[in-house]
């Protein structure tokens, strides 16, 4: 059995409110016997160095933390303040993409990672579109996660990201989910261990299908966004959540949401 946590969406600003809600998740994490904990995206909120100085402090943890960047993120100073990767040389400014294919360079290439954890495997993919809100899975992310699943076909395995690809019935998120989402599920059909995809970017714990997997959304750590017909748009009084996913040895997989 391998237990492990999911939340999303800390939006790290600088200022107490922010820091507040995600010590107060992290500090409960700190409690549980987990494999690992997943943040899938929107770690900073302005993609600022001094964001992700502070989010190597709040969320710091004794259990594996496995992440992916998100819409607020920005890839250079994530690079280099997260993964301690060396941008010398670099310039900060460049071509952004706005739809069309982005030159790769380690500054503005996607940030992907696959990490083996307990008996499982963790693809954390960029989705970020640099500029833009909406989110895709360019060619290269496609290719690196084919072949990353590839070298593993016999591990279950998840496919994480940030931006959902189908709607949620959320106006301002589907407005701005992950497009482009055939060539996600193509890949997904050459790899049957892949239990689940798990994302955020919605701000609201939700459950549906993704080409014929489970698709868990976590909630969002500043903030929770309500569906049309619920009173307003965005929830600040509610308490930060999380996701707890249990996969058991028969490969079955239980979520759990949690507030606190």
């Amino acid at each position: 059995m391998i237990v492990f946590a999911q939340l999303s969406d800390t939006h790290l600003d600088g200022g107490d409110r922010a820091d507040e809600r995600a010590r107060r998740v992290m500090a409960h994490l700190d409690t549980l016997p987990l494999d690992a904990v997943l943040l899938t995206g929107d770690i900073a909120d302005h993609g600022e160095p001094a964001e992700y100085e502070r989010a190597r402090e709040v969320l710091a943890s004794p259990h594996p933390m496995l992440m992916c960047p998100g819409n607020h993120d920005r890839r250079r100073p994530y690079r280099e303040v997260l993964l301690g990767e060396s941008m010398d040389g670099l310039p900060e400014t460049g071509p952004v993409s706005r739809g069309g294919p982005t030159p790769h360079t380690p500054r503005n290439g996607p940030v992907n990672q696959v990490h083996e954890v307990a008996g499982a495997v963790f693809a954390m993919c960029d989705s970020t579109v640099p500029g833009e809100d909406r989110g895709l899975l360019d060619e290269e992310t496609l290719a690196w996660l084919d072949a990353a699943l590839g070298e593993r076909p016999g591990v279950p395995a998840f496919v994480c990201f940030h931006h959902p690809p189908v709607p949620l019935h959320i106006p301002y998120v589907d407005a701005i989910r992950q497009f482009g989402e055939h060539g996600l599920a193509d890949v997904l059909a050459r790899h049957p261990q892949v239990v689940a995809v798990l994302c955020g970017h919605a701000h609201t714990s939700a459950a549906t299908m993704f080409a014929g997997r489970p698709l868990l959304v976590a909630p969002g750590v500043v903030s929770t966004l309500r569906l049309p017909g619920e009173e307003g748009i965005v929830d600040l009084e509610a308490p930060p959540g999380f996701a707890l996913h249990v996969l058991h040895d028969d490969l079955r997989l239980t979520t759990h949401y949690r507030t606190v």
